[in-house]
């Protein structure tokens, strides 16, 4: 009676994994999908050269966050050489932190909308062409935008609409 209810446990732990994973699986599978049909065009001439590829991270509900980057495929579909920069967000208590790499363009070809919820990337240099809207993790001032490009790195800085203040009390001790 032991043993079933050790091997029960572990049955019960590999479901849970499964189900975590199940998500990435769904992904990759789609990627590996994008990437024999882009592979078979490229081979025969059909389109250029493309970058495809996605990062994992543990967001902050202690999930994994998948997310992809490179080429789009609709866009080698449609023949354009349209590339999706990688993106993080970060948060601080009072901005938010927008970092993508664009490898490949000057500062001079980068054009930044953003507005409440939103920033808008897009670059288009001699060689390459990137685009991605980017949803902010909360509201911010679009006015207070500041960015920066260096190395193929472009970061821009926002504040926050309504930063989190934390209201402290003074509590008598008794």
């Amino acid at each position: 009676m032991v043993w079933r209810r050790r091997r029960r446990d572990w049955d019960d732990i590999f479901d849970l994994f499964g189900r975590e994973f199940e998500f990435f699986d769904e992904v990759f599978e789609r990627m590996v999908r994008d990437i024999d049909e882009m592979f078979r065009k490229a081979s025969s001439g059909e389109i250029k050269p493309f970058v495809r590829g996605f990062s994992i991270r543990i967001g902050p509900d202690g999930k994994p966050e998948i997310r992809e980057f490179g080429t789009k495929p609709e866009a080698v579909k449609a023949g354009i050489e349209e590339r999706k920069p990688l993106v993080d967000t970060m948060e601080t208590d009072e901005e938010v932190h927008v970092i993508a790499e664009m490898p490949g363009v000057s500062k001079e070809d980068i054009d930044l909308n953003a507005s409440e919820t939103t920033l808008e990337i897009k670059a288009e240099g001699e060689n390459r062409k990137y685009f991605e809207v980017v949803e902010l993790p909360c509201e911010v001032i679009p006015e207070s935008a500041k960015a920066r490009y260096n190395n193929g790195v472009l970061e821009v800085i926002l504040k926050k609409k309504h930063p989190k203040r934390e209201k402290k009390k003074k509590i008598k001790v008794e």
